[in-house]
């Protein structure tokens, strides 16, 4: 059965959104967002997400992990974005550290170097798939719920749905949109 559910920017007026909307549930799926939705950002620190490729090694965030395995010009891994528990100061920019090559496939310093799109897939991917099924059971039930009486909004910063669409960052509301539709990607659905 397919969950209806709508990807909208949290950046959109609510007065805006409750007009266009008036009859569904609106989530707010960032950071910013309220009880329980909140717990779907990737900055929510859920704990136990395990590293890509690095047995017993495991990060507070999705979007921990993912920052901490970021290599630049100048810079390799931050383990310590990976016990960030604030939701804050996680993001790691190109400015002081030169431009990023990529991210590493695991904590050892010998780990291959994954492009993007490929960490994509192998790290992010994977990562937000493991809190969703280990760690937001009872959200996603709510949602399934709530999508039987009415349309679901969720809201995120960024709408790009697109996996493969490199040039925005991905939305994570249409990650937790594909799982509930059971139309996941994996990598080895990665076309060249």
């Amino acid at each position: 059965m397919t969950v209806p559910i709508v990807i909208e920017s949290r950046r959109k007026k609510p007065a805006t959104l409750a007009k266009i909307w008036s009859a569904a549930l609106i989530a707010d799926v960032t950071s910013k967002g309220p009880e329980p939705w909140l717990r779907f950002s990737p900055f929510f620190p859920h704990g136990g997400i395990p590293i890509p490729n690095s047995p017993q090694a495991f990060a507070e965030s999705v979007e921990g992990l993912w920052q901490g395995l970021k290599v630049f010009e100048n810079e390799d891994v931050d383990p310590s974005k990976w016990a960030i528990t604030s939701m804050r100061d996680i993001k790691r920019s190109a400015k002081s550290r030169g431009a990023v090559r990529g991210h590493r496939f695991g904590i050892a310093a010998d780990a291959k170097l994954l492009a993007y799109r490929e960490a994509r897939y192998c790290i992010y991917l994977r990562a937000y798939r493991w809190v969703l099924e280990n760690r937001l059971s009872h959200e996603l039930d709510l949602l399934r719920a709530e999508s039987r009486k009415r349309t679901v909004v969720l809201l995120d910063y960024e709408t790009n749905g697109d996996i493969d669409n490199l040039s925005r960052p991905l939305s994570h509301a249409s990650l937790v949109m594909r799982f509930l539709n059971g139309t996941w990607p994996d990598a080895a659905h990665m076309s060249s």
